[in-house]
């Protein structure tokens, strides 16, 4: 799911590298949302091509304070 792949990378090194297709679909939901900043393969680019998450966006950043502060 495209949340718990943001929270997955809240703490990585920016810019990251993704290449796990299922990884690649996530990001691309969250671009579409605003909440991550990424250079990501189209399907008319060659299959294999790995994305780059450039960032998490304050937007993102709000939305895992968000998660973490919402009672289970």
């Amino acid at each position: 799911m495209p949340m718990d792949f943001l929270r997955r990378i809240e703490d990585e090194t920016f810019p990251l590298t993704v290449t796990d297709p299922v990884d690649i679909r996530n990001a691309a939901v969250l671009v579409a949302a605003g909440l991550v900043e990424a250079t990501l393969p189209t399907e008319s680019d060659e299959p294999g091509l790995a994305g780059v998450v450039e960032r998490i966006t304050p937007l993102g950043r709000a939305e895992l304070r968000r998660m973490r502060n919402k009672p289970a």
